[in-house]
This record gives structure tokens, C-alpha cells and sequence, in this order.
């Protein structure tokens, strides 16, 4: 059973930084992309950065310069560092993979970017 979850989430004032982590069981964790995703109230949920099995990122432009992602396979551990957070980070952020041809996703962590 494939079980991923999130955690790091808080409140942080504008240009502060927060570390999201992500855990993942059930799965070869190193044989797949994994990714972040974001939703904020009233908007569609968004890529914010994936990491192939091979360590190649990609990131959304509005976080490129800013975050970054990591995959710790022996941990089995997927992170976003995020720096210089603005209130537009705003979210709830998830960890998804796609296994055997089906989406997972964890039950999201809210990030709170406010003064």
C-alpha cells in the first residue's frame, strides 16, 4: 500500500524560508519522479516542482531561484526548501507520485506566508 506524507508546513512572515519533507512507503522510492504541488483557495492545483529518478528538477517559474527540491532515496525522503516565501506561496502543499499508472498523493501540509 503506497502511503505518502507531508509535513514542515507553518506560518512564516514574507521573505522567511520553511522546509517541507515528504515521505513515501509502499513504493521503489527511487525508481520515480516525485513531485510538489500547490493549492491555494480558489485556484487550480499547480506543479511546483518535480525531481526525476535521476535527480533532473524542474520547477514552476514563479519559484525558480527560490526553492529548491531534493530526494534522499535511502530515506525514502522528498524536500522542498523554500526561501525567500511570498504571500502569493500561500497554499497547501502536496507530495504526489505516479505509480503503476495511478496518482498518489498525500493529505497536503499548509504553508502560511503573512506579516
Amino acid at each position: 500500500q503506497v502511503r505518502i506524507v507531508e509535513s514542515g508546513g507553518g506560518l512564516v512572515q514574507p521573505g522567511g524560508s520553511l522546509r517541507l519533507s515528504c515521505t513515501a512507503s509502499g513504493i521503489n522510492f527511487r525508481l520515480y519522479t516525485l513531485n510538489w504541488y500547490r493549492q491555494s483557495i480558489g485556484k487550480q492545483r499547480e506543479l511546483v516542482a518535480n525531481i526525476t529518478s535521476d535527480g533532473t528538477t524542474n520547477y514552476a517559474d514563479s519559484v525558480k531561484g527560490r526553492f529548491a527540491i531534493s530526494r534522499d532515496n535511502i530515506r525514502s525522503r522528498l524536500s522542498l526548501q523554500m526561501n525567500n516565501l511570498e504571500p502569493d506561496d500561500t497554499a497547501t502543499y502536496y507530495c504526489h507520485v505516479r505509480f503503476r499508472g495511478s496518482p498518489f498523493w498525500g493529505r497536503g501540509t499548509q504553508v502560511t506566508v503573512s506579516a
